[in-house]
C-alpha cells in the first residue's frame, strides 16, 4: 500500500492527542476551584471520569471496530472527541464539565483501539510492522511527556478550557486525513456482539478501577473500596467465563494460552504500574521540594518522554540483535538503574546529572512497550486486531491505576512514618497527610513555622521517595528476568502466515 506511512501519521496524530489529554488537565485543576468553585470531591470525578469511561470501554468498542469497520469508528470517534472537547472547555459548572469529561472518555475509547488495529491491519511485513508500531509507541511515549509542557503554556496566557479546545484543530486533521487516506478494514466473520459481555466488561473494569483509585485516597480498611473491588473480581471472572462459552467473544481468551501474548500482556501491565506513580511522584519532587512551577516541571521531564520515542524507533532494529525478550528485559533493566538512581535524589537537584539517567530510563520504556505491543498484535489473527488491541490497552490503563495506588500507598506511609514534626506547631492534620498537605498548611503559618515545617515535610518526603524509588526498581529487575524467561523461543520476525491460527 502506498500510503500506508500516511495511515501511521494519522494514527499517531489520534494516539498522540489521547496522550495528551491524559496529563494536561492535571495542570488546570487548582483554576477550577477557583472559576467553577469545584469541591475536592468534584475535583476527584473531574480528574477521574476521563480515564472510568475510556478504560471500561476499550474492550467493547475494539470489539465494535473489528465488526463495523476501524476506520468507521476512528472517524465517528474524532467527531465525538472534537464535539466533547469544546463542551468540555466552555462547561459553566462542574457537574456538566465531569459529564463532559465521561463523553470525552467514551469517544477516546474508539480512538485508542481502532489506531493500533489499523497500523497491524495496514503493515503486513513484519518489519515494517514492528517499525510502525515503534512510531507509534514513541508518538504516546511522547503525548505524556508533551501534556504538562502544552498546559503550563496554554494555562500562562488563556483560561483553563483551552487546554481542551487544542483538541478541536487536531481533531479535523484527524477526520480529514482519515478519509481521504485510511482504508476500511473489519472482521468479515463477526457475528452481533453479546450485550451481556459488554455491561460486564464496562461493569468489571470500571469497579475494578473505582476499588483501586479509591484506595489509593482512603485506604483499603473502608467498606466501599472492598465492595468495589469484590465486584469487580467477581464481574470480570464472569466475563471471562461467559467468553469460553460464546461463538463469537468480546475477547477470544484462547489468546492467553499463546505465550507471546500473555506474557507481553501481564509484563506491559507490571511495566506501567511502577512507572506510573514514579511519573506523578517525581513531578511532586520538582515541585514541592525544588519549588519548581509546573511548566518547569513539565520542560524537566520532557526529554524522558521524548527519548521514549527514540527507544521506539530503535527497538525494531535491536530485536535482530538480541530477540524480542533482550530487548524487552534491556528495556526494563535501564530503568531500573534509572530509579537506583533516583533513590539518591536530595533536597538540591543537579539537572544536568539527571538528564542522561532520565534519556536512559524514557529509551528503555520505548523498547518494553513497543516489542510488547507488537507481540500482542502479531499472535492475534488480523480480523481480530482491535480486540487485541483493547486487551493492551486496558491491561495498561489498569497498570497504571494499580501502580498509583500501591507504590503511592508505600510513599505516603513511608511519609508519615518519618514526618518528625518540630513542638509547638498549632494543628497540621493535613501536613501529616501528604507533602501537599504540608505545603497547604505552611501557607498559613508564620514565617518561621512554615520553614520548620517544610523541612520536615520535604525531609520525609525524599525518605518516601528513596524508599519507593528502591522499591521500584526492585520489581522492574524481577519484570526483567520474568520477560526474559516468558518471552524466551519467540522469533526475532513473526511471519503474517502465522498469525491466521487460533
Amino acid at each position: 500500500m502506498k500510503n500506508k506511512w500516511s495511515c501511521l501519521a494519522i494514527a499517531c496524530l489520534a494516539t498522540l492527542l489521547l496522550s495528551l489529554d491524559l496529563t494536561v488537565l492535571h495542570l488546570a485543576l487548582p483554576r477550577l476551584v477557583t472559576d467553577l468553585g469545584a469541591n475536592s470531591t468534584q475535583l476527584l470525578w473531574i480528574g477521574d471520569m476521563y480515564g472510568f469511561a475510556l478504560a471500561g470501554l476499550l474492550i467493547t468498542m475494539g470489539n465494535l471496530g473489528d465488526r463495523i469497520g476501524r476506520k468507521r469508528l476512528l472517524l465517528i470517534g474524532a467527531s465525538a472527541f472534537g464535539a466533547a472537547s469544546v463542551v468540555t472547555a466552555y462547561a459553566p459548572n462542574a457537574e456538566l464539565l465531569i459529564a463532559a469529561r465521561a463523553l470525552l472518555g467514551v469517544a477516546g475509547a474508539t480512538i485508542m483501539p481502532s489506531t493500533l488495529s489499523i497500523v497491524r491491519n495496514v503493515f503486513t511485513d513484519p518489519g515494517e510492522r514492528t517499525a510502525a508500531i515503534g512510531i507509534w509507541s514513541g508518538m504516546s511515549a511522547a503525548g505524556f511527556a508533551i501534556g504538562p509542557v502544552v498546559g503550563g503554556l496554554l494555562l500562562d496566557h488563556f483560561w483553563w478550557g483551552s487546554v481542551f479546545l487544542i483538541n478541536v484543530p487536531i481533531m479535523l486533521l484527524v477526520l480529514v486525513g482519515g478519509i481521504l487516506v485510511l482504508p476500511e478494514s473489519r472482521n468479515p466473520h463477526a457475528g452481533r456482539p453479546d450485550l451481556v459481555s459488554v455491561v460486564l466488561s464496562f461493569a468489571g473494569v470500571v469497579t475494578a478501577v473505582y476499588a483501586v483509585k479509591e484506595a489509593a485516597h482512603k485506604g483499603l480498611e473502608h467498606a466501599d473500596v472492598l465492595v468495589a473491588g469484590a465486584a469487580g473480581v467477581l464481574l470480570l471472572g464472569l466475563f471471562v467465563w461467559r467468553q469460553t462459552r460464546l461463538p463469537e467473544p468480546l475477547i477470544d481468551v484462547r489468546l492467553f494460552r499463546r505465550r507471546a501474548f500473555s506474557a507481553s500482556i501481564v509484563t506491559n501491565l507490571l511495566a506501567i504500574f511502577t512507572m506510573s506513580a514514579m511519573m506523578l511522584l517525581f513531578g511532586w519532587y520538582l515541585q514541592l521540594v525544588l519549588g519548581w512551577s509546573p511548566l518547569q516541571a513539565g520542560l524537566a521531564q520532557l526529554p524522558g518522554g521524548l527519548s521514549g520515542a527514540v527507544g521506539g524507533i530503535l527497538a525494531a532494529k535491536l530485536i535482530h540483535r538480541i530477540g524480542r525478550n533482550g530487548v524487552v528485559a534491556l528495556g526494563l533493566a535501564m530503568n531500573a538503574g534509572a530509579f537506583l538512581y533516583y533513590s539518591t535524589l536530595g533536597p538540591s537537584l543537579n539537572y544536568l546529572a539527571l538528564l542522561p539517567i532520565m534519556i536512559i530510563g524514557g529509551v528503555g520504556i520505548g523498547f518494553t512497550f513497543t516489542v510488547n505491543n507488537d507481540n500482542v498484535l502479531a499472535t492475534a489473527p488480523r480480523e481480530r486486531a482491535g480486540a487485541a488491541a483493547a486487551v493492551s490497552e486496558t491491561a495498561f490503563e489498569l497498570g497504571g491505576a494499580l501502580g498509583i495506588a500501591i507504590l503511592g500507598t508505600v510513599l505516603n506511609t513511608a511519609y508519615r512514618t518519618n514526618l518528625h514534626l518540630p513542638t509547638g506547631l498549632p494543628s497540621v492534620d493535613a501536613a501529616r497527610e501528604s507533602i501537599a498537605g504540608a505545603v497547604s498548611t505552611a501557607t498559613t503559618l508564620p514565617p518561621e513555622q512554615a520553614a520548620q515545617l517544610m523541612r520536615a515535610a520535604q525531609t520525609a518526603f525524599i525518605d518516601g521517595l528513596h524508599l519507593t524509588a528502591l522499591v521500584t526498581a526492585a520489581l522492574l529487575a524481577v519484570v526483567a528476568l520474568l520477560a526474559l524467561i516468558g518471552l524466551r523461543g519467540v522469533p526475532k520476525v513473526i511471519p503474517e502466515e502465522a498469525l491466521t491460527h487460533a
